[in-house]
């Protein structure tokens, strides 16, 4: 089989809470990158890896995914494997709709299969007939003027159908579209830092990163326990997380002083840096932030572990790159201002500000990964020749699965 890559874009609700994820088939060798020359055979080894080989549980967790359908898919037998209650099958918009394919969706649909329009850019009679039908409608934002949304987005209204913004951009786009009543928004605006002057970061944040800071400085254990204390709930949240099914710990922890000897201090320092994205929200673990942070940090970590297993220092830095990749997102502060309260591992630094050096090369290929940019992910492999696309596959596989599994 054809070697791939799999991005997987999320999807978020009104509350920016993830509640679905779009996977891409990318193959390894496409030179034109995200564009797909046979749309049923890229569907065909979506299907067979993420709901075969790869496992569903894994890929999704509990959220729903959105797969890609062409006609020839559409009516294939083999789309009825497919777990129903957790795909939404996205027509797309090279489908010509016409009786059959009314019929075949309601089929579909009476089967149990969630349904979506893809890329639709008017309120056309191509569309209109499948309206009563499936059950989201995807704008593609990029290719529809603006001026012309509000109307847009009130005439498919008339229908039973949520809206789902694609490609939104920023956070301005996305509060816009939320104003007109979209129900969903997909692209990676949420990633995208939004200084706002005179605004303080929320102060379990700013708490969590003096702890992380006495962390990172060697502090005595008790100083580090004591910090917590100041904050209790803040205490709970960790060890909630810790115990969680992502840990795969089979003693539970009970306390920091417990956790700190049972599982030493590298190994809790990653999980506070991972509970600086589950503040706010109620502590909420599911957002979009955190499964970002801990699928980058999980895979820089797997890639770093495989190309040089026995130099714990750099896996671990690895690790803490691409979970801080994010800091400034999350704290609404220029990266540069908070890394220089940090004792940060000067390759660390070079890695987030500038994404140079080895480790970050890593991150930029995570970022190149997720985008679902085929053509710059085989560049970063052909300087890596030890990272084969199996081997970038599995350890992708294993990140997500270790995000998913992270619950509070």
């Amino acid at each position: 089989m054809q070697p791939f890559f799999l991005a997987r874009q999320p999807i978020l609700d009104r509350n920016e809470n993830l509640c679905a994820f779009e996977l891409l088939f990318r193959a390894s060798n496409n030179a034109a990158g995200a564009n797909v020359s046979d749309d049923t055979l890229a569907t065909a080894q979506v299907m067979v890896n993420v709901f075969g080989e790869m496992g569903i549980a894994e890929v999704l967790g509990a959220h729903k995914g959105f797969i890609n359908l062409d006609a020839e898919f559409l009516y294939s037998d083999t789309v009825e494997l497919l777990p129903r209650q957790q795909v939404v099958l996205e027509l797309l918009e090279t489908i010509v709709v016409d009786d059959a394919v009314i019929a075949r969706c309601r089929e579909l649909k009476a089967m149990g299969f969630s349904l979506a329009l893809d890329d639709v850019l008017k309120f056309g009679d191509e569309c209109k007939p499948l309206l009563g039908v499936v059950d989201v409608v995807k704008l593609d934002l990029t290719q529809i003027d603006p001026a012309r949304l509000p109307a847009l987005v009130k005439s498919f209204r008339q229908y039973p159908v949520k809206l789902l913004a694609e490609k939104v951009e920023d956070r301005e786009q996305a509060r816009r579209c939320m104003e007109m009543g979209f129900d969903m928004f997909q692209g990676y605006y949420f990633a995208r830092p939004e200084m706002l002057s005179g605004k303080r970061a929320d102060p379990s944040k700013k708490a969590l990163l003096n702890i992380l800071t006495l962390m990172l400085s060697d502090a005595e254990n008790e100083k580090i326990v004591n910090a917590f204390k100041e904050r209790p709930i803040l205490a709970y949240n960790l060890l909630r997380m810790v115990n969680s099914a992502g840990s795969k710990l089979t003693t539970k922890i009970s306390s920091l002083s417990h956790g700190l000897m049972v599982l030493g201090r590298r190994t809790l320092q990653r999980w506070v840096q991972l509970l600086l994205y589950a503040t706010g929200k109620g502590g909420e673990v599911a957002n979009p932030l955190m499964q970002l942070a801990a699928t980058r940090a999980k895979l820089m970590e797997l890639i770093a572990q495989q190309a040089r297993p026995r130099d714990c220092d750099y896996i671990d830095r690895a690790f803490m790159v691409g979970m801080l990749s994010l800091l400034d997102v999350l704290m609404e502060e220029p990266l540069l201002e908070i890394l220089a309260h940090m004792n940060l591992h000067e390759d660390i630094e070079t890695a987030l500000l500038r994404r140079n050096g080895d480790l970050g090369e890593l991150l930029a290929l995570c970022w190149e990964l997720e985008s679902g940019d085929a053509v710059a992910v085989q560049e970063r492999l052909r300087a890596r020749p030890g990272l084969t696309v199996d081997a970038l596959n599995g350890a992708q596989l294993e990140a997500m699965g270790w995000a998913n599994n992270i619950a509070m």
